[in-house]
């Protein structure tokens, strides 16, 4: 890992955050499994352990010879952005940070003790400045947390899956870990698009580079409003087999779906805790080793319970209600099932009588099922 002082740090008007920790921004759901693991005696050792068993090394060799290095001399303006990214989050090291040739937009942020970021040509070629900031401090925001554990797990077991999928035990007890992390990786993703939102300190430009992901660079032909509205539509419309759908398209995915991110993003922006960080009121790196663990547990658990009980999805309105103590829940799941807003009544089916909800949202089209999500792995 490089390091560079903060005093060549270019000057933005834009808030630091001198201290803060990851846990300022990072979602619920991803912050409890983080404050776990980082509870766990012996989590250092065995993590470098299992890094050591997996190619980083051959990846940094790789990056350094057939990519080219972010410095003063190459690409000065993203080494300006990743300075400031690193200043604004007060993260001591400055990640070495490649420019690799790839069409695909994408970045990432690998390595356990001494993390480095890579972007794309395609990534560089489609971001303006301020997008492109917002994706960097993305990535400096996987560094701060050490998202890299996620990865470097998910690829030793994925490994482990694949020696032993002729074991059929063996094979569904490791893909069932392998989806939980799966899970947790998503909603690290969620966690680093808050820390660019941090860094860039512009939710448009945020915005604009998710669409641009998602549609390319055509943002004469693309609108904001439209493109959050698509994830209002994909969240709620449909019936349960749609719902069933959407897990299934999700599960192998490390990412959330763009127009997904866009909206959450969105929605946190305009919550108390983000406003409360951008007043200078955040928790602080120093503190991290008193946090409880129970504590996190007990957020991320109120989190999803949140998410349960506000969801469109039908199949979560569906659980929600089972929760309630709904009646008739036999109809219920008939009639979301089927897509219809009809009920039967005691002496069968009536015409024109309904105890629900009148006709669902159009059907949305089925996404990109598998593969990982384009700008900040």
């Amino acid at each position: 890992m490089t390091e560079h002082s903060h005093e060549n740090a270019p000057s933005r008007q834009r808030r630091r955050f001198a201290g803060i920790s990851s846990r300022a921004y990072e979602h619920p759901a991803d912050r409890s499994a983080l404050v776990a693991l980082r509870k766990l005696s012996g989590f250092d050792t065995v993590f470098k352990t299992l890094s050591g068993l997996l190619p980083e090394r051959s990846l940094r060799l790789l990056f350094l010879s057939d990519s080219v290095r972010v410095s003063d001399a190459q690409f000065a303006h993203l080494n300006d952005m990743l300075r400031d990214a690193c200043y604004i989050l007060d993260l001591e090291k400055v990640p070495p940070m490649y420019v690799t040739q790839d069409p695909q937009p994408n970045a990432m942020c690998i390595g356990l003790d001494e993390p480095i970021i890579v972007v794309t040509t395609g990534l560089v070629e489609l971001l303006d400045e301020e997008e492109m900031r917002a994706v960097v401090g993305h990535e400096v925001g996987h560094a701060l947390s050490g998202h890299a554990v996620y990865r470097t797990i998910l690829l030793f077991l994925t490994n482990i899956a694949l020696k032993v999928a002729w074991i059929p035990l063996g094979n569904v007890a490791i893909m069932a870990i392998v989806t939980a992390l799966r899970e947790w990786f998503r909603k690290s993703e969620l966690s680093a698009d808050r820390a660019g939102l941090l860094v860039g300190q512009d939710l448009r430009a945020s915005m604009r580079g998710l669409m641009k992901i998602a549609g390319g660079n055509h943002l004469h032909e693309m609108n904001v409003d439209a493109f959050l509205a698509q994830a209002d539509e994909y969240e709620k419309g449909g019936d349960l087999r749609d719902s069933v759908l959407k897990i299934l398209n999700l599960l192998p995915r490390s990412h959330p779906f763009t127009t997904v991110r866009a909206a959450e993003l969105k929605k946190w922006s305009e919550t108390r805790d983000y406003q409360r960080i951008m007043d200078g009121h955040y928790p602080r790196r120093d503190e991290d080793k008193d946090t409880s663990v129970t504590d996190s547990f007990r957020e991320s658990a109120a989190h999803y319970a949140d998410t349960v009980r506000t969801s469109k999805d039908p199949l979560m309105k569906l659980v929600g209600d089972i929760a309630g103590g709904a009646g008739d829940l036999g109809g219920k799941l008939r009639d979301k099932f089927t897509g219809q807003g009809g009920s039967a009544g005691k002496g069968g089916a009536t015409n024109g009588s309904a105890d629900s909800a009148g006709p669902e949202e159009p059907r949305n089209p089925d996404g990109p099922g598998t593969g990982s999500g384009p700008a900040g792995s």
